[in-house]
């Protein structure tokens, strides 16, 4: 009955001997209210990127509204697929052995788990290189990050994950209920099989490798517009400046804290063997943990950056007792306006300009 290569009863073992239970109240609650709020959030997003798109259809800003968009869309159909399976598995009192004897519900639980989780980690990392091509390479970035450029890397990073969810299917490992028995993943408990192994430390590395990409260069990318903010004396790219430092940090921060458990759990699982048996509440906690991050990242990568920190700026200064400045600068495109100011501060032409530019005005 725990034979993982026998697709039709893979994973009914653990229904006889669980230990881990879960109150069936708070962990409908739990997963009714993440569902709930990751729909609003993303779908509330993708409406803002919709509009935005039509406003701006600059080369510049075309690539980063498609990898917002793709990472959003993905977030919204993550909550939404593995929302109402969780939901439905609730309402059926948890049994699996009634309504998942061919193990098929359990199998496409599974496939979501893993794509949904390792899709947006990856397609975070991809949208922190294309920052940071961005800033530290705009001519670079402008001529070569085009819209079909962009289209073909979501394509190849959802392709890439589908291969990996995938991959036990294809190795006739079919995926395992949990000891919750409210989830499906790969084989957490007495691993033993290298091949278990492999795919829990495959979907760890992956993810880890995604966010150590997306701090590198989002690290980058800060040290590069600090450099640029205290070499320019345009009062134009200040708030440039400090909306995008905000959203890096905030990109950082809640990407490692919201999967760094997850990932690490998982990762130690598949290491040493005496880690298989860690308890259900703490998998659950760190799985709770990474939905956080779908949820958060509509905030962090669309509405932090203009509807929350333009409001911010004004009671902030106001607070302080200082004159406001003009703000038609928020209204500018992010993306836009760091390739100005980056290719400004390389250009050594421009800033000759620059320099000059105040004398004419003063002359004028």
């Amino acid at each position: 009955m725990n034979s993982s290569k026998s697709p039709g009863l893979a994973g009914f073992g653990i229904l006889k001997n669980t230990t881990c239970h879960t109150e069936k109240k708070i962990s409908v609650f739990f997963s009714i209210i993440f569902m709930t709020v990751g729909i609003l959030s993303n779908s509330l997003a993708i409406a803002i990127l919709m509009k935005a798109y039509q406003r701006f259809r600059q080369k510049s800003k075309a690539s980063f509204l498609l990898l917002a968009s793709g990472l959003v869309v993905t977030d919204l159909f993550g909550h939404l697929i593995n929302g109402t399976i969780a939901v439905f598995v609730y309402a059926s009192d948890k049994d699996w052995i009634r309504f998942n004897q061919s193990n098929i519900l359990c199998s496409v639980f599974g496939i979501c788990m893993v794509f949904f989780g390792l899709c947006p980690l990856l397609l975070g990392s991809v949208m922190a290189v294309e920052r940071c091509i961005g800033v530290t390479k705009p001519i670079f970035h402008s001529t070569k990050m085009t819209s079909k450029h962009v289209k073909m890397m979501l394509t190849m990073v959802c392709l890439f994950a589908v291969l990996i969810a995938l991959l036990p299917i294809l190795r006739f490992r079919a995926y395992q209920i949990q000891a919750s028995r409210t989830w499906c993943f790969y084989k957490t408990e007495h691993v033993e099989d290298w091949e278990d192994r492999f795919y829990l430390l495959l979907f760890s590395c992956l993810g880890l490798l995604a966010l150590a990409i997306s701090f590198l260069c989002n690290a980058v990318t800060g040290i590069m517009l600090l450099r640029v903010k205290f070499k320019s004396q345009q009062r134009q790219g200040r708030s440039h400046h400090f909306e995008m430092i905000i959203q890096l940090l905030a990109i950082m921060c809640v990407s490692c804290i919201c999967w760094s458990p997850f990932l690490v759990t998982m990762a130690r699982i598949g290491i040493d063997e005496s880690h298989s048996n860690e308890t259900c509440e703490t998998i659950i906690f760190a799985l709770r943990m990474a939905t956080w991050n779908q949820i958060l990242d509509p905030w962090v990568y669309i509405l932090l950056r203009k509807a929350v920190l333009k409001n911010l700026y004004k009671i902030t200064r106001g607070c302080c007792g200082m004159h406001v400045i003009n703000l038609h600068m928020w209204e500018l495109s992010s993306i836009k306006n760091s390739l100005k100011v980056a290719a400004i501060s390389e250009s050594p032409v421009s800033s000759k300009q620059i320099n000059l530019q105040p004398r004419t005005s003063t002359g004028q």
